[in-house]
């Protein structure tokens, strides 16, 4: 016998009943999913197999499943992966942002300040960067990106595989831009693939006094933003990619 352990019954069991499936089904989703591994570790043990599926997407990739997942493997079942559909690779697959090198950071906080010190963390990081966003969240988001990434490409992929399938590109401002023009462009759910920081060339001894002239700036109080154009005076360059620098420095402390 076999089993399905569904995000939402209801929601799935119009799918299942659209390609003829009748499977029983159980429901696994965020506020009880610890509550089910004693279950459905049962049904294995009986001899039945399990599927797991989620609303949309893959599975544990900003859905249910990680507990159960890392329960079973734990108690030595066999866990079989089965590539679907996942908003992260495929926005990658088509933004056109180098997909060589990518960090995955899922939702950002939705609260504003955690928002901007998420980003801060994030803002020397060299390789694409992708993140979810939902609709109520993206102008503010995109606001944050405006001011601590603002010369960055970042690509909106919206509504994925979906009637409305849109991706947007430009910079965080332009994009602002292009919503308020289209309040459309706001619908929908967000993956926001963005481009990486630009590293700062320099030579090996001229990196290590710049590296020594930002720690000491940040030793003596000086914020992220004004140790930059500090740098950017003292030493030439742009103010982002010494900001980028000094948020990498200051993330080693």
């Amino acid at each position: 016998m076999a089993r399905i352990a569904a995000e939402d019954t209801r929601h799935s069991g119009r799918l299942l009943a659209h390609l003829g499936v009748n499977t029983p089904m159980i429901s696994l989703h965020e506020h009880n999913e610890a509550q089910r591994v004693d279950s459905l570790d049962r049904y294995l043990v009986a001899g039945e197999d399990i599927a797991l599926i989620s609303d949309a997407g893959t599975p544990l990739i900003c859905d249910p499943g990680f507990v159960l997942v890392r329960e079973l493997r734990a108690r030595g079942r066999h866990v079989v992966p089965l590539p679907g559909p996942c908003a992260l690779i495929t926005a990658l697959s088509a933004a056109g942002l180098p997909t060589d090198r990518f960090t995955f950071g899922g939702f950002l906080p939705a609260k504003s300040s955690g928002r901007r010190q998420a980003l801060e963390r994030w803002v020397a990081r060299e390789e694409t960067l992708v993140f979810y966003e939902s609709p109520h969240r993206i102008l503010a988001t995109l606001e944050a990106l405006a001011e601590q990434m603002p010369e960055r490409s970042v690509v909106l992929a919206r509504e994925l595989t979906k009637t409305f399938e849109t991706f947007l590109q430009g910079t965080p401002a332009q994009l602002l831009e292009q919503m308020e023009q289209d309040a459309n462009q706001a619908r929908g759910e967000f993956v926001i693939v963005i481009a990486g920081a630009a590293p700062v060339e320099q030579g090996d001894e001229q990196s290590v006094e710049a590296d020594a002239l930002l720690a000491a700036l940040l030793a003596e109080g000086v914020g992220v933003k004004q140790g930059a154009a500090v740098a950017a005076r003292l030493m030439g360059g742009r103010k982002q990619q010494w900001y980028a620098r000094l948020q990498a420095i200051k993330g080693e402390h």
